[in-house]
């Protein structure tokens, strides 16, 4: 069996084949674990999104200043000792290896999204190619050749501020 790749495929974002359905009394385990999956995934969506929307606003810096502060006044109260240092490195270290998971979340969806969209237009311009639809998922090297054949198209377009040309699409 051959392993659908890709976006759009079902399968996992590493390319894992999809399993084909439980054929015996398994079926509705499988459909309550799908189910259960799912749901988490959600709740994940929407926590990382309200946690990364929340820890971007000027709210969240006072916060984080705040406890700095409060945590540099207290130095002299416990003279500055090796305790008082870790429990700032200990919190800001947990509080970063979790941040960096929500927020990755957060821009791996967000990135997804743009993709979609980018697409949707992409196929809707008649004059567009729709070859580069997915051209993220092509390599370094050909994604960095198309970037080339649009600098040398730029190259050639007239300077702006003067009046439109005809669309010319590199490799047409």
């Amino acid at each position: 069996m051959t392993a659908a790749v890709g976006r759009g495929s079902g399968g996992s974002p590493w390319g894992a084949p999809d399993e084909p359905p439980a054929r015996d009394g398994n079926q509705h385990q499988q459909h309550d674990a799908e189910g259960a999956g799912r749901a988490v995934h959600h709740a994940f969506t929407k926590f990382s999104s309200a946690t990364a929307y929340a820890t971007g606003t000027p709210w969240a810096f006072l916060v984080a200043v705040t406890i700095i502060a409060v945590w540099g006044l207290t130095g002299p109260i416990f003279h500055f000792s090796d305790t008082w240092q870790l429990v700032i490195n200990t919190g800001t270290t947990i509080v970063t290896f979790l941040m960096v998971f929500l927020i990755q979340h957060t821009q791996n969806r967000d990135a997804k999204a743009l993709h979609i969209k980018l697409d949707e237009l992409l196929r809707a311009v008649a004059e567009a190619r729709n070859d580069i639809i997915d051209i993220e998922e092509e390599s370094d090297e050909e994604i960095e050749a198309e970037r080339e054949s649009y600098a040398e198209l730029r190259k050639k377009a007239p300077p702006r501020g003067t009046p439109e040309v005809p669309h010319e699409a590199p490799h047409a």
